[in-house]
């Protein structure tokens, strides 16, 4: 139900305030509280008031916002222009918190809505209690959303006469309302979603020729319940482009099947500490919040459902019984260790003397000690290695080749693709009877920023060096703000400028990138994940104070609504991209092939975390310092100036 109770004028004056409130109530589905009933009676008498001498209206209580799991109080179309109206039954303030909700809501409608992509939106505030309303005028932004307009009881009528009669649009008011509704939420919202829910069809975009998300989940569960059924094993290899939604595949079927009361439980792995950790802080957060839970307990109950893929090794290195879990899920796949690496650790760092594994061979094992059936998803990202040690798909492929010959491998078709760096061997063995390829595998088009469907590509070819396919692409870019800028306190202004509502924006930058500290950002400083991500603007360790930056490690597989990338000289362009590592004093050059890859990889991070926009900024440089020369940055500049990025102010 789009909403708990619509009408138009005719029905609304018709309808008695008894019967409104019992549509209201039957729509709801939870226990009513005196305190909603209330709420609920208020609302309407200040209605059926404030819209007396409007002649045409439809009105909808409760009217659903999927992303962020919630409904407005009423959404109001008159003459093509849309209000939405968010009631403070008993309060006597203008809560900022409250007004972020309510622009919240009116972004949402704007972004995702398919019905409201052309008409003007209007949030109102009106908290029942407050006698006088703050000045107003109507000021809408380029995608015709106001800003939102403070306003007590008794001057609701005039505003909403005000600023509609400025309006003309013919409106279907029931096409409208059953349009199509694509939302896409930041991976925190899915997460938090999903946790509580079980259901994805409310926060996922289903437009056909967007994403075929629901098509992987459909492959996804074919090939578990063919296991479970027949007693076999499988493991399934999802790819997708950055922000397609793996992760998003990956939680749905660790939350559906870890519904279930018999042997699918699933458990969702990463290796991605700041993803695991910020995951678990939302989502405990979440958890406490809705049952009144303690934190601790809150914090257990999520721990079971995601966990650090590296303490899953370490528990199933000591036991060596079968884990609980009949389906794992692993996010960042390509990012388990080589042997080199996992032995390395194990033995300098867990004591165990006699580890030789690979990440991919170790965790294979400790899944095919099911004596009957279990499934393993892969979740794979292309060009997504960013560390020493980093396996990519081919150690996977190996070791199901090598010890595993009785696994059905189910992949991706996109697998072959040179962003996923398969190696000689494994091209032999993916062409094998043991793997079937699926085009239904692979992820295709990024979620995370709606508003640029092609931002990868432009990110691509910038990375590969091509300014004219960057060029190209920077042109198909659709309502994606993207700038240039040499000052740092001017992106900083682009950023709150940019920003409504609890739109979140932070700076970036490379782990590398050293020689910004004289631009007031230490690197080695770090970041506490979680409070930088989900903390809010008080709070000056949040991403909002734009003093914290944050590195690929602690953005990979999450993302901001707009963001700063902060561009230093360690990965600089020339004639082409030089890759450069800052030791002691002095730069120096890179040149093993992989550190490079791993360079280049996290700039594609870096550089693919905005949602909604993305300025870069490039220092000067200083003449004076032989560490930042202005060629060291000149370079760089002026190749993103050919990329087609213009410059800001």
């Amino acid at each position: 139900m789009r909403a708990y109770y619509s009408a138009d004028r005719d029905k609304f004056y018709a309808d008695t305030p008894d019967h409104i409130l019992g549509e209201l109530t039957r729509g709801h589905h939870f226990a009513l509280d005196l305190e909603q009933k209330r709420a609920w009676q208020q609302q309407i008498r200040v209605l059926q008031t404030a819209l007396l001498d409007e002649d045409d209206f439809t009105l909808h209580f409760e009217f659903a916002i999927p992303r962020m799991g919630k409904r407005a109080d009423v959404v109001l179309v008159v003459r093509g222009c849309v209000f939405v109206i968010e009631f403070k039954v008993g309060s006597d303030q203008y809560d900022r918190h409250a007004i972020e909700q309510v622009e919240d809501y009116a972004l949402d409608l704007k972004n995702f809505h398919h019905g409201s992509h052309h008409l003007s939106i209007v949030p109102i505030l009106v908290p029942t209690w407050v006698t006088e309303s703050k000045p107003y005028q109507l000021e809408l932004a380029l995608d015709q959303v106001a800003k939102p307009l403070l306003i007590a009881v008794a001057d609701l009528a005039q505003a909403i006469r005000l600023i509609s009669r400025g309006h003309n649009n013919e409106v279907d008011t029931a096409q409208w309302l059953s349009s199509g509704y694509r939302p896409t939420p930041t991976i925190i919202q899915a997460a938090t979603h999903l946790y509580a829910t079980h259901a994805v069809t409310d926060i996922t975009r289903s437009d056909a020729d967007a994403i075929n998300l629901g098509r992987t989940q459909t492959v996804l569960n074919t090939v578990i319940d063919a296991c479970r059924a027949q007693g076999t094993k499988a493991v399934c290899f999802v790819t997708g482009v950055p922000g397609a939604g793996k992760t998003l595949a990956g939680l749905n079927v660790a939350t559906q099947r870890s519904a279930s009361r018999d042997d699918q439980h699933a458990t969702f792995l990463s290796g991605n500490g700041p993803l695991v950790d910020v995951l678990r802080e939302a989502l405990a957060r979440d958890y406490a919040s809705r049952s009144n839970a303690r934190k601790s307990d809150a914090h257990r109950n999520v721990h079971a459902f995601i966990q650090n893929i590296h303490h899953f090794r370490d528990e199933y290195v000591r036991d060596e019984g079968p884990p609980s879990d009949h389906i794992v899920i692993f996010d960042e796949a390509q990012r388990a260790w080589t042997r080199a690496q996992a032995s390395k650790f194990m033995q300098t760092k867990r004591a165990v003397a006699d580890f030789d594994m690979s990440e991919p061979e170790f965790l294979l094992g400790v899944m095919d000690r099911h004596p009957d059936w279990c499934a393993v998803v892969c979740l794979v990202g292309g060009g997504q290695e960013i560390n020493v040690g980093e396996a990519g798909l081919s150690e996977w492929m190996a070791a199901i080749r090598d010890r595993f010959p009785h696994w059905q491998v189910h992949a991706s078709a996109q697998i072959v693709q040179p962003d996923y760096d398969l190696n000689h061997d494994a091209r032999d063995f993916i062409s094998g009877d043991q793997v079937t390829l699926h085009d239904d595998l692979h992820l295709g088009v990024s979620m995370r920023s709606f508003r640029a469907e092609t931002l990868s590509d432009f990110i691509s070819h910038l990375l590969n060096g091509d300014a004219e396919a960057a060029r190209a692409a920077h042109a198909r870019l659709d309502h994606y703000p993207l700038v240039l800028t040499r000052d740092l306190d001017q992106a900083r202004d682009w950023l709150r400028q940019q920003a409504r509502g609890s739109e979140r924006y932070g700076l970036v930058a490379s782990s590398g990138a050293h020689r910004l500290r004289p631009e007031g950002l230490h690197i080695k400083a770090g970041i506490d994940p979680p409070v930088w991500f989900l903390n809010d603007r008080s709070d000056v360790r949040s991403s909002f104070y734009l003093e914290e930056v944050a590195t690929e490690f602690d953005v990979q597989g999450l993302e901001l609504d707009w963001m700063a990338v902060c561009w230093d000289a360690d990965f600089r362009y020339l004639d082409d991209w030089r890759a450069q590592s800052f030791k002691g004093t002095r730069w120096q050059q890179i040149n093993d092939p992989m550190r490079r890859l791993y360079l280049k990889n996290a700039y594609r991070v870096i550089l693919t975390r905005a949602r909604q926009g993305m300025v870069i900024f490039v220092p000067r440089g200083d003449e004076a310092d032989p560490t930042r020369p202005p060629a060291f940055y000149d370079g760089t500049y002026d190749f993103l100036r050919a990329c087609g990025l213009p410059q800001l102010g």
